[in-house]
């Protein structure tokens, strides 16, 4: 099953987000590699893509895991989480319906 991970930041946390995003991303590319990540990336603290210094407010990322449990715990183990840049992380069922290949 899909499941949306929706990290949300705490202030000021674009050190520790730089930090730890290696193996943040270390992390989501086994997902891919194994076919079960739609989508990942940040969410801009301002309308741009490159917010600069303002950094983020959090992360979205869906991928496909055997059940909420198992989406909860990888997401639990998350380096941005052990780093201290996401406050809160929410685990939600998610279901595919219409979506644009970028390829």
């Amino acid at each position: 099953m899909w499941y949306l991970i929706i990290g949300s930041d705490v202030p000021n946390s674009l050190p520790a987000r730089r930090a730890a995003r290696p193996e943040h991303l270390a992390r989501l590319q086994v997902l891919l590699d194994e076919q079960r990540l739609l989508v990942a990336g940040p969410m801009s603290a301002l309308d741009t893509e490159d917010p600069g210094e303002a950094g983020f407010v959090g992360s979205a990322i869906i991928a496909q895991f055997e059940d909420f449990a198992s989406a909860r715990s990888w997401a639990e183990a998350d380096p941005y989480v052990t780093a201290g840049v996401y406050q809160q992380v929410d685990v939600l069922p998610f279901k595919p319906v219409l979506f644009r290949s970028h390829e």
